[in-house]
């Protein structure tokens, strides 16, 4: 029964994450192969100080783990926290105009990573799909007015998390979200229930769009009518499966493919008025809970899934089935308004639609320009892990046995 359970819920702890929403490749499906650093197109000239910060955040949580402890234990081949150590050590004595690329090539060996049918060893990908994310401002009202009109809710009382690895070790990390009815753990109240029955606590009213766009991203700031600002992040979801509602649009024919983005939602949205609106966000039975925090630095990007707060343009979403957190990946893909990019980037948070070996979610930040490219990032990336020496001849030993 936990098995099925686990199956059939997504974790409770990971945002939601917009389309697209490619199918769940198997487990073992990640292949790794040699690189080299002169192989990686624009290294040398690479600005590697926000990467280098996001490690340390990732390095600053590792700290307080056993090293001995597998970094993930759902991707063994990430090694343990006390084989990045050295890494944590030497980033961490240098400073952010040192050459960096030095110390990274002295702790890191680059991997590259495919993706592999277990079926059909022949049959791989080199690289994988990329969207992007951000965080939105979002203005809020203390009470409905106008066209605020739409509740932010904290978590209610009445939903409960199940950590499946308490009662199966081969389900750690695997959560299921639900309530009480009974004495048994039922599904959660979908959307329109939630609306209905009032769950949750109500902290705040913005316009509908606004709010619905905010739940897919996972958090967000906060623009009150006397200029301060707070943070709503995420807490938790009713456990749900997403829907998209630009996929939705899409299949009812009142969308093309192409002009499926945020911006073409929201001009659908604005022209179709507002049963419209609320019958369209009713197709999505995933509703999102937050949590407002004080933004004392507004510097500061929202908390990932892997505990750390997010840098832009440095930080990225992946599978955590297959990728450990705070592991520095060199990607390369065509993304908006920087054509061929490559960059490095830190493994720092998860989402609902990100699931296979080389998808990720790449966040842009905050702000219009942010916004902007996020809603038409949708690029081929190519991935090289950086990892520690050990972790490397370690993994090569196992996958190419003497």
């Amino acid at each position: 029964m936990l098995a099925l359970l686990a199956a059939c819920q997504p974790a409770e702890d990971t945002p939601p994450e917009p389309e697209p929403q490619p199918p769940a490749p198997l487990p073992d499906t990640l292949s790794f192969q040699p690189a080299a650093w002169d192989a990686l197109s624009g290294w040398p000239e690479a600005d590697l100080a926000g990467a280098r910060q996001a490690f340390l955040r990732n390095c600053e949580r590792r700290s307080l783990r056993e090293a001995e402890a597998p970094l993930n234990s759902r991707a063994a081949w990430a090694g343990t926290v006390g084989e990045w150590q050295n890494a944590c050590t030497q980033l961490d004595a240098v400073g952010e105009d040192a050459g960096l690329q030095a110390v990274f090539e002295a702790v890191f060996t680059p991997v590259r990573v495919i993706a592999v049918d277990p079926e059909d060893r022949t049959n791989t990908a080199e690289s994988g799909l990329l969207t992007g994310y951000y965080e939105p401002f979002v203005h809020v009202r203390g009470t409905p007015q106008g066209e605020f009109t739409q509740p932010l809710r904290r978590r209610p009382d009445d939903l409960v998390t199940v950590d499946l690895g308490r009662f199966d070790d081969s389900l750690a990390g695997r959560r299921i979200v639900g309530e009480v009815r009974e004495g048994e753990l039922v599904l959660y109240k979908d959307r329109a229930a939630i609306e209905r029955q009032d769950a949750g606590e109500i902290f705040a009213w913005g316009r509908p769009a606004d709010v619905f766009f905010l739940q897919i991203q996972g958090s967000g700031r906060l623009l009150w009518p006397d200029g301060h600002q707070e943070r709503a992040a995420f807490a938790a979801h009713n456990g749900l499966p997403y829907r998209s509602i630009g996929r939705e649009l899409i299949e009812r024919g009142e969308l093309d493919a192409h002009a499926a983005s945020k911006a073409g939602i929201e001009r659908w949205l604005e022209d179709n008025g507002p049963e419209a609106t609320a019958e369209l966000f009713s197709v999505n039975p995933r509703y999102v809970f937050f949590e407002t925090r004080v933004l004392d630095d507004p510097s500061v990007g929202p908390s990932g899934a892997s505990g750390v707060a997010l840098t832009p343009m440095a930080s990225i979403a992946v599978d955590p089935s297959q990728h450990a957190y705070g592991v520095p990946v060199w990607m390369s893909a065509e993304l908006p308004e920087l054509d061929a990019w490559s960059g490095l980037v830190v493994t720092q948070d998860t989402g609902g639609a990100i699931t296979g070996p080389l998808r990720a979610d790449f966040f842009w930040g905050w702000g219009e320009a942010a916004e902007r490219r996020a809603g038409s990032t949708r690029a081929e990336a190519d991935w090289v892990l950086l990892l520690p020496h050990v972790v490397v001849a370690r993994l090569f030993a196992e996958q190419d046995p003497a």
